[in-house]
């Protein structure tokens, strides 16, 4: 369809949201996307989880997106309903409750670990320091590292509260929800993270950092980064764990500072 009939349909479906026909034709439009997003979150998962079955959670979040957009805000459909569907997608797979409670314990204790080193260090833990503290051998935190990575679904797409005190919950990368118009509070602190999540990438580790750039806004495919860096697919999974578990200890640890304080933000 081309661009001045999409927007033409999108006007026309502004004016009557219960044309389910022009509904319709929107997600015929927009399918597409859905299938974009199931394949990039698939990568990720066990081979058990159907890429069909995403596709189905993913087109009840383009339906949802379709139906709450407002064609005279200023962002373009697609970035929106990207985040619905990858939402969708993610609440469908955490209501199955799939990953086992093993792996999240075992993410949990590395980004524990990942946290206490760097504030003790001042720098980013190498992976000997952090085997070590956790009291394993490099081997079992890599192996452990692979199996995180297999059952991680959220990565920077997950929520977080930007306070420790209940703030307001945001993406990482993508653009939030905004049913009621502009909020003043809530805009402050989707930048503020965003601030901090830019700041916290640019202190990675050199290949994580090109990890996370690669993935996230070159949009190559981890067996494509491999290629770039000249490692295995299994050996950039890892390093995007790693990269993913530093980031959220990092932005823990800025979010339960009280405000004001007069030491400067490390995330």
């Amino acid at each position: 369809m081309a661009p001045d009939e999409t927007q033409a349909l999108w006007l026309e479906f502004a004016e009557d949201k219960t044309n389910r026909a022009l509904r319709d034709r929107l997600i015929l439009t927009y399918a597409p996307l859905v299938k974009y997003v199931a394949g990039r979150l698939g990568s990720g998962l066990p081979a058990h989880v159907e890429e069909g079955d995403l596709v189905s959670y993913g087109l009840l979040g383009l339906i949802g997106a379709i139906e709450r957009y407002d064609p005279g805000r200023d962002i373009k459909f697609e970035t929106y309903a990207i985040a619905r569907i990858k939402g969708a997608i993610i609440d469908e797979l955490r209501a199955m409750d799939w990953v086992p409670r093993s792996v999240r314990a075992r993410a949990r204790h590395i980004e524990r670990a990942m946290a206490d080193l760097e504030a003790r260090l001042h720098r980013a833990p190498t992976d000997a320091e952090i085997a070590s503290k956790l009291g394993i051998e490099v081997d079992e935190l890599e192996d452990s590292l692979t199996e995180i990575a297999r059952s991680s679904i959220a990565a920077l797409d997950e929520l977080w509260t930007i306070s420790s005190s209940g703030g307001d919950q945001v993406a990482l990368i993508d653009t939030i929800e905004d049913t009621q118009g502009p909020e003043p509070q809530s805009a402050l602190a989707q930048t503020e993270l965003k601030e901090a999540l830019g700041e916290s990438i640019a202190r990675l580790p050199e290949r994580e950092k090109l990890v996370v750039t690669l993935y996230y806004y070159e949009e190559l495919t981890l067996r494509e980064i491999g290629q770039v860096l000249g490692v295995t697919e299994s050996r950039v999974s890892q390093l995007h764990t790693k990269a993913i578990l530093r980031l959220k200890a990092r932005l823990a640890g800025a979010g339960s500072r009280p405000a004001g304080g007069d030491s400067p933000r490390s995330p």
